[in-house]
């Protein structure tokens, strides 16, 4: 193990205790959801580190997959306890939030800083076209519960019902990516190839993912028990709270990794970890979580989304598709992104 990975790990353990000793002792909710915010990202990134030292032991589709469920799980955890408080809304807009903020914040900032140190970046576009198209159709597939609520269908009575029938297909193509990738997509099969070999022994692999997914259990609770009392305090609403601050802190931290890859002009290996990571969320993570909520106690998380989210969603995949169209890019485009993902987050400040 490297030094700077000891030293994350050491981090994240100071934090997670420090989050402990805050929640225990009932102090400041500030405080302790900025502490709770800070070892999430920490486990995010142990996650990610665990993830890519298993998965260069078990060939590219593997990796794939490992890296979609794993990755996740620090908001994978907050969702559940989230929902079962009653955050239902918080959920929806952080599953929104980290949505927009892989598909324009995060590859937004990937292609600004890429293009200004190399210049124009060009990469292989078939396989960032076939996750645009996928996203496309996750989106229009999240859109038509909204559509068939707002539009007083005949369907309307029949929301939830609808919610399941379109997770439930959405998850036969996440699983349907899934198998296209342990066939051999190229883009995974070009991560494969930088990733290089395994550094960590199998042993402190499994415990290291291990230890960070219970800590990632406990901090996911004591951050959602601190959550609405800050949010009161600080005068945030639940939709911004949502949409930027849990959706950063749970998922795209581990996407910085994304960000300094097209630093060094891997813009292949860059553009497939951070649209992948979106995709995830469409096809995967909202579908379940949905499901789950039906079974939880809690609220029940619905596709039915605000006008402007569902606007928001339509913007960030088209515009993204459109930037990975032509298999180059350059830093205005990044600069765009950035200030497309900006404007949105503003528009939610009041709610």
């Amino acid at each position: 193990m490297k030094r700077n990975e000891k030293i994350i790990i050491g981090l994240c353990a100071l934090a997670v205790t420090i989050t402990a000793a805050l929640h225990f002792l009932e102090a400041n909710a500030i405080a302790t959801f900025s502490v709770a915010a800070v070892a999430l990202a920490l486990l995010a990134m142990i996650v990610g580190d665990g993830t890519e030292q298993l998965g260069s032991r078990l060939g590219p589709g593997a990796t794939g997959i490992l890296q979609a469920s794993l990755a996740s799980l620090p908001e994978l955890f907050v969702a559940i306890f989230a929902l079962r408080a009653g955050l239902a809304h918080v959920v929806q807009s952080a599953l929104v939030g980290s949505i927009l903020g892989n598909s324009l914040l995060v590859f937004g900032l990937a292609i600004f800083l890429g293009g200004m140190r190399n210049g124009t970046q060009r990469f292989n576009s078939e396989p960032p076209r076939m996750i645009a198209t996928l996203m496309l159709l996750a989106v229009s597939a999240l859109i038509v519960p909204t559509l068939a609520k707002e539009l007083h269908t005949p369907a309307e009575p029949y929301i939830n019902r609808l919610d399941i029938v379109v997770a439930v297909i959405l998850l036969v193509v996440f699983a349907a990516s899934i198998y296209f990738s342990l066939r051999g997509d190229p883009a995974i099969t070009s991560q494969q190839s930088e990733m290089g070999h395994p550094e960590w022994s199998l042993g402190l692999t499994l415990g290291v993912l291990a230890g960070a997914g219970a800590g990632a259990a406990l901090v996911s609770d004591w951050f959602v028990e601190a959550l609405q009392p800050a949010m009161a305090t600080l005068g945030i609403s639940e939709g911004f709270a949502g949409l930027v601050i849990v959706a950063i802190a749970g998922n795209s931290i581990e996407n910085l990794i994304g960000i300094q890859l097209a630093w060094r002009n891997q813009p292949d290996y860059a553009i497939s970890i951070i649209l992948n990571s979106s995709l995830q969320i469409a096809l995967g993570l909202f579908p379940i979580l949905l499901l789950l909520s039906f079974v939880l106690g809690g609220s029940i998380l619905t596709f039915v989304l605000p006008p402007l989210l569902v606007v928001a969603l339509a913007l960030a995949a088209i515009v993204s598709a459109f930037v990975v169209f032509d298999g180059e890019s350059i830093w205005p485009e990044g600069l765009a992104l950035v200030g497309l993902y900006c404007i949105i987050a503003a528009a939610f400040w009041w709610g």
